[in-house]
């Protein structure tokens, strides 16, 4: 059994077990700070979702997205926090963009508060310098209308697609290409830190989104090299 020392996590008022092998808890914070203010944790990100893409066998950076959110409820840590009037979700929003195998390749965090068509600009143009493949975006009904294309306007060529449930569709229906990103929520949901925002700042938040697609994606590159 690995000895645990225990440490108080980014939140401040959680205490989480931290192995033993490991720095003290005070030093893994700072580097874990660091590298959150530094962007490292992103970039981390970035490199398995084009290794994982090349042993699909697909291009390194994808050309194709989807694109929405997810409404998480937030703890008494303060910081950013808002309503979703359509969720009914007082807390924030992971507004996240996959590829068409499900990775995930840009994401930002506000308050629950801002609506799709208002939130996708600033996750399109964070992806722009890291991963400037990507024309083509599929997204729900919350995306469509003149607000979102007048947005991107210097941001890039983006061709936004808005995929709509079928008038004649019955009881549960998977959306054609906008179940990948719900896959991939459904992934990162079982990592226990992402049931709820534990967060006070939305940096550190987004930093800890990225570390599950991490863990996510590492565990596949394994399960390719021992398949080969």
């Amino acid at each position: 059994m690995v000895n645990a020392t225990p440490y108080m996590a980014s939140t401040g008022c959680q205490w989480r077990m931290l192995p033993s092998d490991l720095p003290p808890p005070s030093t893994v914070q700072r580097y874990f700070y660091d590298w959150r203010d530094r962007g490292l944790w992103r970039g981390i990100s970035n490199t398995p979702v084009m290794a994982a893409r090349e042993l699909g066998g697909r291009e390194a950076s994808p050309t194709t997205a989807v694109i929405d959110s997810q409404s998480v409820k937030t703890t008494e840590s303060g910081g950013a926090c808002g309503f979703d009037a359509g969720k009914r979700i007082k807390g924030r929003k992971r507004h996240a963009m996959t590829d068409t195998l499900g990775p995930l390749v840009g994401l930002v965090v506000h308050h629950a508060g801002v609506q799709g068509r208002d939130g996708a600009p600033e996750v399109l143009r964070s992806i722009r310098t890291r991963c400037p493949c990507p024309r083509h975006v599929y997204a729900d009904g919350g995306y469509a209308g003149p607000k979102l294309r007048a947005a991107l306007r210097g941001a890039g060529e983006w061709t936004i697609k808005v995929v709509k449930r079928s008038d004649a569709a019955k009881g549960f229906e998977a959306f054609p290409r906008r179940w990948v990103i719900e896959r991939t929520f459904a992934w990162l949901g079982r990592c226990r830190r992402l049931a709820k925002d534990w967060e006070r700042d939305t940096a550190s938040a987004e930093a800890w989104v990225f570390v599950a697609n991490i863990r996510l994606l590492t565990r596949r590159l394994a399960r390719y090299c021992l398949a080969s």
